[in-house]
């Protein structure tokens, strides 16, 4: 357990809200954003099943003082391997998105990447181990 920096809860804090809008729009919208984006609608719609998972343990991290510390770095290495799987996703070839779909995998990918800067910057302004 580590001693959670204000720093680190506040990004914790930042990507679950943004995760959660998210995770609502793609859930429940999912039709409609896979015709504005031209991305498939099962992709949408299970990105936003797993995004609801992800903003109810990154909320909990960050109402949380004392956190492990392994799961905060499962988050950060999380967040960086989504945005290298966002980008790969698009030059793999396997989804034909429209430019207004490309711009939001992007945007979201940058997003996630510098959630994951901050978290891990937050991290290490945490203090040491405490007693579980």
């Amino acid at each position: 357990m580590i001693e959670a920096s204000t720093f680190l809860r506040r990004a914790l804090f930042a990507d679950a809200i943004f995760s959660g809008v998210a995770a609502l729009g793609f859930t429940l919208g999912a039709g409609a954003f896979a015709s504005l984006f031209d991305l498939p609608e099962a992709l949408l719609r299970e990105t936003g099943l797993f995004l609801i998972a992800y903003t109810a343990l990154v909320g909990w991290l960050a109402s949380r003082a004392a956190m492990p510390k392994p799961l905060v770095l499962l988050v950060v290495v999380g967040n960086a391997a989504w945005t290298v799987g966002s980008i790969a996703l698009l030059l793999s070839g396997a989804v034909s998105p429209n430019l207004a779909g490309e711009l939001m995998v992007v945007a979201q990918a940058i997003a996630t990447g510098v959630f994951a800067e901050l978290q891990y910057v937050g991290l290490r302004k945490s203090g040491s181990a405490v007693a579980a």
